[in-house]
């Protein structure tokens, strides 16, 4: 469930998304799957696991800011949608405290914000100090690592250093988790291998992404001479290494399933062995050019990415890139389809008119890419990532993954299209960008309050081509910055829906206070600033169709003022004003609280001096308010506010 920081994080391929709201509810949905069946679901890896390089024992330096809004609220989702089983602890620290012994983490936060109540597992070997697990909220080791770690926990009991109560509910927890189990029974689904690969075959040919399409060269049309190269088309590459890595029932490739459709001829093209090179590339030339469109499945093998490692680049193979040029000089109906689990650079795509994403889609992935690129399926995957231009590109290419002991997330809340949409900075395919073989048409945009500062978002949508297919539609919130930097806009919802030609829907969101809001780290919670926010609705978070926008007004927990408080950040409060204003309006260019709060609309020197005061901090109103006010004034008017009540 972590987020996808870096598209150089070799286990980017079992995470969701580089945003928080898709891989919470597609962890949601997943895990309520699983614990339908009798089974309990464990999420993983909590929290800030997002390279594999030093994964054991390096630092996240991350801000608290970046942490509640970025790298947990996927797991805040989770825990109260779907109620897991069990929660995996990161092998790494989190600002120097392993996540195994991190309070913070597991009892603060998990436990007793979000009223967790199930277990906490480590990763396997991620045990540090089991008896400051134990205290921090811990309760399994994996694996039992002997009789050492339990001798520890009981010498700790007897010298006082570790309280029993904190052992007995740690073992209440496990025990619940048993019960739970137990009472949960056993699936009673019939067991069908078959049956499942069928339904794997169309998940993934619901999940492919279409990323180009130009001139329209998909789908293929079984009347034409058609060309697969590629060694991914016979051997596909379906799932990653590491943990993950599965025994398949049985692995579908692309080129039998596409035989049985049309008469398609296949040329290996590439090889690891230097010797074979320019053989398979004259060969596979050759096939392309004598037909009237080729297919190249190129992709990552598995020494590119897998769990314990990084990626070094975003490179494809230099003999797969070399290939697709050289077919795109003697074949311009050329198709890319691309088996990785994370985003590659394509120096070619400007002369290859189609690419399909088919990610590692699982066992059934030949038979899947096959039913998109004919047309038995439309495609309707959507990119939860942004495949970016360069590595240099990248929000966190600076810091990488770090130094020896540390990695420093200098981007703070600026990951993935944060980033990118907030710098207009170009990129290869943006977040939520997905292809179709038929057009969508959005309209009617309604936005209707349903109370503090919570709101309705309904919007029509409707087939316009002449083919069936799906649409995934898109929420996003554009943010105000008064108090913060924030992202240009932000993820808050999404839906895919199925229409047929010409077939009309509405969809319905709910916005919620919390989906306006960043974390204050100095109040220590969620705020929303007062004022105008967008409503942006789209297919991509850079093809939006529909905007409007909504009224919040809030008046937000804000610590106590003092000398250094700015003027700027009280004529913004109501509460604050009530103390101070008086004094304020005394300044010296005789600006009323509302000049201030609309000081964006003055020009010439009155913007200037707007501006000026609006960052005098209250122990200099004396000095700018040319003998009206007096460093005692002040000091009454803090005392006054603090002693009294701010609600």
């Amino acid at each position: 469930m972590n987020i996808k920081r870096s598209p150089l994080c070799g286990r980017n391929f079992e995470y969701f998304s580089e945003d928080p709201v898709v891989a919470g509810e597609l962890a949601s949905a997943l895990i309520q799957g699983i614990q339908s069946e009798g089974a309990g679901a464990c999420i993983k890896h909590f929290a800030v696991n997002n390279q594999e390089e030093r994964r054991m024992t390096i630092s996240a330096e991350v801000s608290e800011r970046a942490l509640r809004e970025i790298y947990l609220p996927a797991f805040e989702i989770a825990v109260k949608q779907a109620d897991p089983v069990a929660v995996m602890c990161s092998y790494n620290r989190i600002n120097g405290v392993y996540a195994s012994e991190n309070r913070h983490l597991l009892t603060e936060i998990l436990r007793e914000e979000w009223g967790y109540e199930g277990i906490v597992v480590t990763d396997w070997g991620a045990i540090n100090d089991r008896v400051e697990g134990v205290r921090a909220g811990l309760d399994i080791e994996m694996p039992h690592v002997g009789p050492e770690s339990d001798a520890d926990i009981v010498e700790a009991l007897e010298k006082g250093t570790l309280d029993e109560a904190t052992l007995d509910a740690m073992v209440e927890r496990i025990l619940q988790a048993v019960y739970r189990l137990a009472e949960a029974g056993h699936s009673d689904t019939p067991y069908d291998r078959q049956a499942d690969h069928e339904l794997a075959r169309e998940i993934e040919a619901d999940s492919l992404v279409l990323l180009k399409n130009e001139p329209k060269v998909l789908p293929l049309d079984p009347a034409t001479r058609i060309a697969f190269v590629g060694e991914f088309a016979a051997h596909p590459r379906y799932q990653g290494g590491g943990s993950s890595h599965i025994q398949a029932f049985r692995v579908a490739d692309a080129l039998h399933a596409a035989q049985k459709i049309a008469p398609v001829t296949y040329a290996q093209g590439y090889s690891d062995r230097d010797e074979e090179a320019d053989r398979l590339r004259a060969e596979a030339c050759a096939a392309a050019k004598a037909a009237d469109v080729c297919v190249v499945f190129a992709g990552l093998p598995d020494a590119y990415e897998s769990e314990g490692y990084d990626r070094r680049h975003l490179s494809l193979p230099a003999r797969q890139n070399q290939l697709i040029e050289e077919i795109a000089k003697v074949q311009p109906n050329l198709v890319v389809v691309l088996h990785n689990g994370s985003p590659v650079t394509m120096p070619w795509l400007p002369r290859v008119p189609a690419v399909l994403e088919a990610y590692l889609g699982g066992q059934a992935v030949g038979e899947a890419c096959v039913d998109v690129l004919f047309g038995r399926v439309t495609p309707s995957g959507h990119l939860a990532e942004t495949f970016p231009l360069r590595l240099e590109d990248t929000p966190a290419y600076l810091s990488g993954s770090g130094e020896k002991t540390k990695v420093r997330y200098m981007e703070d809340v600026f990951v993935g299209y944060r980033y990118y949409d907030s710098r207009d900075k170009e990129v290869l395919f943006p977040f939520g960008h997905g292809l179709s073989y038929t057009t969508f048409g959005y309209s009617n945009l309604r936005i209707a309050p349903l109370g503090e500062n919570r709101f309705t978002v309904s919007l029509d949508v409707e087939n316009t081509g002449t083919v069936a297919g799906k649409e995934v539609v898109q929420l996003y919130v554009g943010n105000r910055a008064d108090y913060a930097p924030r992202p240009r806009k932000e993820l808050r919802n999404f839906a895919k829906i199925a229409l047929a030609p010409g077939e009309k829907k509405t969809v319905a969101f709910t916005l919620e206070w919390r989906d306006f809001c960043y974390y204050d780290e100095e109040t220590g919670g969620f705020r929303a600033d007062s004022g105008d926010y967008k409503i942006l609705v789209g297919s991509s978070s850079r093809d939006i169709r529909l905007s409007g926008e909504v009224r919040i007004e809030t008046e937000p927990a804000i610590q106590p003022p003092t000398m250094q408080t700015l003027v700027g950040d009280v004529v913004r409060s109501d509460r604050l004003y009530r103390y101070f204003g008086a004094l304020i309006e005394s300044n010296g260019y005789g600006f009323t609280r509302d000049d201030l709060l609309h000081h964006d609309a003055m020009e010439g020197n009155a913007y200037i001096r707007a501006a000026f005061v609006l960052n005098v901090p209250l122990r200099s109103l004396p000095v700018f308010c040319k003998g009206r006010v007096t460093l005692t004034d002040v000091r009454k008017a803090l005392r006054r506010a603090n002693e009294e009540s701010l609600g």
